[in-house]
Formats: structure tokens, sequence, C-alpha cells
């Protein structure tokens, strides 16, 4: 496994899909699978491909910011710092396992929404 070459594909993917191009992020980075674990985007492309098209009708400013990267074998973990209209603020953990071709063939992820308050004072990022 080429962990540094999956980093940069996990990024490049994820804000491809993100920032209004999920079919092209697909077609580049996906392999034959692809496995769901997040409870609203059923298993398949052609599922995320619409999840993420109707979220740029919807959100079109939305942003993302890529805080920190990890991989270790087959895995990559993406932490990212998202802003949605109205100053709407989450935190995401994505996890994305690649094939032995270097393709992405299964996601999970766990996303929060950033609180007004905080009892540490510490960012989420």
């Amino acid at each position: 496994m080429n962990t540094e070459r999956n980093k940069q594909n996990a990024i490049a993917f994820y804000r491809m899909a993100y920032e209004g191009d999920p079919r092209g992020a697909t077609e580049r980075y996906v392999g034959t699978e692809y496995i769901q674990h997040n409870p609203m985007v059923a298993n398949g492309t052609e599922a995320f491909i619409g999840y993420f098209e109707r979220m740029q009708r919807e959100y079109p400013e939305k942003s993302i910011a890529f805080v920190r990267s990890i991989a270790e074998g087959d895995l990559v973990a993406l932490h990212t710092h998202q802003v949605w209209p109205g100053n709407d603020q989450y935190v995401t953990m994505d996890f994305f396992r690649f094939d032995a071709n270097g393709k992405i063939c299964e996601h999970w992820d766990s996303i929060q929404q950033v609180p007004k308050e905080s009892a540490n004072g510490n960012t989420m990022w």
C-alpha cells in the first residue's frame, strides 16, 4: 500500500465530491465496489453521487478544510472542519479503505455539530 498516495487521493476525492463533482470523484478515485457505512447513504457510487449532488444544490456555499490526515495500511482517516450556510459548523472524521489497486472501496464517518459553547475552550479541530 502506498499510504501517502492514498492520503492525497482520499483528500482529493472528498474535496471534489464536496465541492460539486461527485461523479468525477467516483470515476477517478473509487474502485469497482463502494461500501457505505453512513446510514443516510446507500451502498454504491450512484447513491453517493445522488447524495452529494443534492447537498451541492441545497447548500452551494458550504466549505471544507482538511485539518489532518492519517494513513495506516489500507486505511486513511480525515479530520475536517465544515462551515455551512448561517455559520453552521461541523467537525467530521472520515475513514476510507483502499483496495489493492489504490481505489476507495469502503467509507465510514462520524459527524458532530460544533457547539456554541465549550467547557474546555478548545476547538474541535
